[in-house]
């Protein structure tokens, strides 16, 4: 089935802008490294070695990459710099599979959870807050039902900000004074969006890093008071992590995993970094599906993750 099948030219044009950096940077020093050898040799790959680990997508997973390129090679070495992009996109999609992360065709939710409930976890200054709005949007836009639920209650900005996307799209929204207590606003969430027949929650939270225990607590707490209202919830927690942050993408990941079940991962900013490989490096690393990337501001920015198409715009000619 042709990637057009999955993707609309737009969302196409759009992914290929987010990635161009990455692209750019990949494919130019690829090119060089191939540049009349016409074989996988040690040079080639080594030079393959560091192009990846430069696009953050990190050590160990570069290592894989290599060595699954290795034993592709070994039967025939000689090869065109096309054919060697056509392997790497190849073995990084089997890689990506590895880890679970299937192919959407768009924004979708299990048609047998009513209400789908998203609990949404990531540090300040991410995008988590606008992830959640382009998120709420999309679905409404699908015909759905959406409640945002403002439970990071220590920022004002935050509340705001959600509110502000609540009325810019119309969903609902519930949200309490700041300092309320956060697992007191999911309740209320659930408990609304449950009466309102609602199709999809989507749950806002505190993203301080400072204490790791604090936190860890408060996230048990939003998920156990919300199982008081729909006990398998939240269906999904969704991580969300800042592309353009590179090797700090990997430390806050390694954290809110220890914190929480995180389920799935949304990866934004990938349109203002040539380091777009770190969305193959954390899904590896930590065995988590990515669901979405963010590649620019606007609404339609974010789009549902798509393996073939990704590993295709990142490496391709």
């Amino acid at each position: 089935m042709s990637i057009f099948d999955f993707f609309n030219r737009e969302k196409k044009e759009t992914l290929d802008r987010g990635l161009a950096r990455t692209k750019q940077s990949v494919f130019a020093r690829l090119t060089r490294a191939i540049a009349g050898r016409r074989k996988i040799d040690d040079a080639v790959l080594d030079e393959l070695e560091e192009i990846l680990i430069a696009s953050d997508v990190g050590v160990d997973t570069t290592l894989r990459i290599i060595e699954r390129i290795e034993r592709r090679a070994a039967a025939d070495r000689y090869v065109t710099t096309e054919e060697l992009t056509a392997i790497l996109r190849e073995e990084i999609a089997a890689l990506l599979a590895g880890n679970g992360t299937e192919d959407l065709d768009d924004f979708t939710v299990p048609d047998d959870r009513k209400p789908y409930v998203i609990m949404v976890v990531g540090v300040n200054g991410v995008g988590k807050t606008t992830t959640i709005g382009k998120l709420a949007w999309q679905f409404k836009k699908k015909g759905k039902k959406v409640f945002l639920g403002a439970a990071d209650t220590f920022r004002a900005a935050a509340v705001e900000q959600l509110t502000i996307w609540s009325e810019r799209i119309g969903v609902s929204i519930v949200k309490q004074q700041m300092g309320s207590d956060p697992a007191s606003v999911a309740y209320d969430t659930l408990a609304s969006a449950k009466a309102g027949d609602a199709d999809v929650v989507i749950i806002d939270t505190a993203g301080r890093l400072h204490n790791k225990i604090n936190l860890m607590n408060e996230l048990t707490k939003i998920k156990n008071v919300m199982k008081k209202v729909l006990p398998d919830a939240p269906h999904e927690v969704l991580l969300v992590l800042d592309g353009s942050t590179g090797q700090n993408a990997f430390e806050q990941a390694r954290q809110f995993t220890a914190a929480t079940e995180v389920n799935a991962l949304a990866i934004t900013k990938l349109d203002g970094t040539a380091k777009g490989g770190v969305v193959i490096g954390i899904s590896d690393h930590f065995h988590i599906p990515v669901k979405y990337i963010g590649l620019g501001e606007g609404v339609e920015d974010l789009q549902v993750f798509h393996k073939k198409a990704f590993v295709d715009s990142l490496f391709g000619e």
